[in-house]
Order: structure tokens, then sequence, then C-alpha cells
């Protein structure tokens, strides 16, 4: 069924390339968008040329670059009745080809995995020189940025925070000020570097958490955060909620 699916998509993509590629000196049909089905018509065009644009783009990252002249004539024999591989043959090179993309992406995220650790690694040397840093036994680095008068999380509580969470690029990943809703949670239910961080913090204060890959989502690549990123917090602890059901309420 998925093989069937990936064959569909690609034969619709051909005709979307095709229609991207007409000679400069053919004059393009008069465009109607009036009626249910002419539109119709055109969204399908518009999402296929949406996955084809996006297809390519994510081969040629991996160095995978795909003849669009033979794209466009296999469409145009397929159409034909005149297609120059048989159905098992096109399933065999599109196996292919989706196993070599497959291999070059997980080298692709191996690579970017051990520059990141190198990368972290320097940053955390540097960062620890600075004026207020302090380093934990664990390697989680904190800078107190304001400092509260409540009382300490242990981890057996749930708390209520606000944060921003950034790559060493700068990249925001996550924030819960960008959603104007602070988070609930058990300190026994995050990373290791927010269950120790917290754990420093009284209620009122506000810290900066520099925290190693061994301490957030290690070799996990989640996409947004790679793997082996060191992780940067700005963490706003509001509240200590007692139990489960309060931070649930809420």
């Amino acid at each position: 069924m998925k093989q069937t699916i990936k064959l569909s998509l690609v034969a619709a993509s051909v005709l979307a390339l095709a229609a991207c590629n007409q000679k400069a000196e053919e004059k393009p049909a008069e465009l109607k968008l009036e009626t249910e089905a002419q539109q119709q018509a055109y969204g399908i065009g518009a999402s296929v040329g949406n996955f084809l644009q996006k297809d390519l783009e994510d081969k040629s990252s991996f160095g995978i670059e795909l003849d669009q002249a033979l794209l466009m004539r296999g469409f145009e024999d397929a159409l034909a009745g005149k297609a120059q591989l048989d159905e098992a043959k096109i399933r065999e090179v599109l196996t292919a080809l989706d196993t070599s993309v497959r291999e070059k992406q997980a080298e692709k995220v191996k690579l970017e995995a051990e520059q990141n650790k190198v990368e972290g690694e320097k940053y955390l040397a540097e960062n620890a020189k600075k004026d207020g840093v302090v380093v934990t036994e664990s390697g989680l680095q904190y800078e107190v940025l304001t400092e509260g008068e409540g009382k300490k999380p242990v981890d057996t509580d749930h708390v209520k925070v606000h944060y921003k969470g950034t790559l060493l690029d700068g990249t925001e990943f996550d924030s819960s000020y960008a959603r104007n809703q602070p988070a609930s949670f058990g300190l026994r239910q995050v990373i290791k570097g927010w269950t120790e961080g917290l754990q420093l913090m009284p209620v009122g204060s506000k810290f900066k958490f520099t925290i190693p890959p061994e301490l957030g989502y290690g070799e996990r690549n989640l996409g947004k955060i790679p793997a082996n990123s060191t992780l940067i917090f700005e963490v706003e602890l509001l509240e200590i909620q007692e139990d489960e059901k309060k931070a649930e309420a809420e």
C-alpha cells in the first residue's frame, strides 16, 4: 500500500514538473477558477506542486539530484502506454532510491550529532568561565537572573513555570511565553537538567540553565532539537503544586 502511494506521488510530481517546465514561447491556457470543479482541479495541481518542490529540495540536500528531463519523459511515456520500465522494475528502482535517501539522511544526522557534541563541549567550557555561572557536579550550568524568596521544590513536587528554550545558535525551539501559557509538570517527568536545576530555585526565581546533552535529550534527534544538542533555558519558577491533581487542574 505504501509503495503504491509512493508511486502515485512520483507520477503526480512529474506531471507538476512538466507544467512548470513549459517552453517560454508556449502561451499558457487562460486560468479559470470560477467553478468548484475548476478549483478542485487546480487545488490538486497546487498540492502536487508543493509536494514536488519539497521532495526535490529534500533529496538535493542529501546530494541526490534527479534529471528533470527524464522525470518528464517517464511521465509522458507512461501516459502513452510506452513506459521503458515495467512495474516491477519501477518498484525496484524507487525502493533503491528510498533506501539511498534514508542512508544519506542517517549519515547527515550522525555528522550533525558529532558536530553538535564538539560545539557543545566548546561552548560549555567557555560559558563556565563567565562571572555568575555555577557548574554543578553533574555538569549542569546555571546563572541566577532573579533570586526569589519562596521555598525550593523537591523532586516529588509538581511545579508551574514559564520558560524559553534555545539552541546554541539562538534558535528558539520551545517557549511557554510564546504560547502565553505556563507549563505544569512533575520534576520527575522532565529531562535531568530540569529536575536538578529546578530544585535549586526558590519560588519567584528566574534562572538560566545551560544543559549538556547527557542531561538533556542525548543522542535522540527530535527534529527541532538535533542529537547531542546543548540546550539553553531561561526558566521562571512561578509556584510549587503539592500534588499531581492540583497540577492537572491548572
